[in-house]
């Protein structure tokens, strides 16, 4: 899977842009602000649809225009034009120029693994931002898991919704929401499996990469959940001895929706014990991981972009991740700070100098060692 070239029209603080990429590694460089993450940010949003910003479609359309357009050619056994036009009104999606009516079946045509700065939160942040993570992850390796999580979430809305009922109307019948509560944990136990199977798979890359990038070796992730262990009939009798506190509080308060995960370092966890340099480590190794599940299930690697990966690393530090790059990925690398790369030396790479939502010059280097 690689991106030939790209194409920005009124994107972030692009007007227009066209731009060929390196099918190996492409170094993207600038000061603050120039639009080097901008730059990666539309590739992500060609693949998966969404900013990875936390930003709404609004916001990536350039200043006083109505609408942006990503155009990007993919290589992928054939040549496809993959496009995201985004405007007030909402996005559409289309690969060689035929529209595609359903978001979830075309973010599983361009998948990309991004580390972002604010990944950092995936270790720091609530079991919610964690539980999101993970979902988008297991999304880019199986289609179905996405496909039932957005039933598991009508499923639960309903039923908080008929919760609220019962409890205001004095409702005293159960059989609705035994039905809603049946197919609830139906549905949230195929997403249990596919937590549980892809953390298992990940656990079993982790340590290596960690051991890799930073000396350590004992890492791990443990999931957590009210469905561990439990056959569906007892997870049922869990769900009616928690009625009266459902009713009482008008939602679900168990089920998948209140999964959690975390990382541990010799027995301790990451978000309590852990330096950032450590939580770091931790997450460039996990979505290391990721790339070499998806190798195995698809046979090849998605795109893989780093941003700002690199600023608060040693050249040592620098040095151990970019060996552990394949030769056959294709990787976009952001920085403001081009000294921090002789060990570039190995790769053959374009760098891309970025100025003010303008790429002001590109050079193709060959490898040398």
């Amino acid at each position: 899977m690689k991106i030939e070239s790209l194409k920005l029209i009124n994107f972030r603080n692009y007007e227009r842009l066209e731009i060929n990429f390196h099918s190996i590694l492409n170094l993207i460089y600038g000061k603050n602000g120039s639009g080097k993450t901008n730059l990666v940010e539309a590739i992500y949003v060609l693949g998966l649809t969404r900013s990875f910003r936390n930003a709404s479609d609004k916001t990536l359309i350039y200043d006083g225009k109505d609408v942006s357009k990503i155009e990007g050619k993919i290589v992928h056994k054939s040549m496809n034009l993959f496009t995201v036009l985004l405007s007030k009104d909402g996005k559409k999606v289309k690969v060689n120029d035929h529209k595609v009516s359903k978001i979830s079946e075309y973010i599983s045509k361009l998948p990309i693994i991004l580390f972002h700065p604010d990944d950092l939160r995936f270790i720091k942040d609530t079991p919610s931002t964690r539980r999101k993570t993970l979902n988008i992850s297991i999304s880019l390796l199986n289609l179905d898991y996405l496909k039932v999580l957005n039933q598991y979430n009508v499923l639960l809305k309903q039923r908080n919704a008929y919760l609220k009922s019962m409890m205001i109307n004095n409702r005293n019948s159960s059989d609705y929401l035994d039905i809603l509560t049946s197919k609830l944990v139906d549905s949230g136990l195929y997403i249990y499996e596919c937590r549980m199977k892809f953390i298992t798979n990940i656990n079993h890359y982790l340590k290596s990469f960690y051991e890799s990038i930073s000396g350590k070796e004992d890492l791990v992730i443990r999931y957590f959940s009210d469905y561990e262990g439990k056959t569906k009939e007892e997870i049922l009798e869990l769900y009616q001895k928690m009625i009266q506190k459902d009713l009482s509080f008008g939602k679900t308060n168990i089920g998948v929706h209140t999964d959690d995960l975390r990382f541990f370092q010799d027995g301790k966890d990451l978000k309590d014990y852990g330096s950032e340099g450590q939580q770091k480590n931790a997450i460039i190794s996990y979505k290391f991981s990721e790339l070499e599940l998806f190798k195995v299930k698809n046979g090849s690697y998605p795109i893989f972009i780093l941003d700002d990966l690199f600023s608060e690393l040693d050249e040592e530090k620098v040095h151990n991740i970019l060996k552990l790059l394949p030769q056959d990925i294709q990787t976009f690398i952001t920085t403001t700070n081009l000294a921090l790369f002789p060990s570039l030396d190995s790769f053959e790479y374009k760098s891309i100098a970025v100025k003010d939502g303008k790429i002001v010059r590109e050079d193709v280097h060959e490898r040398r060692k």
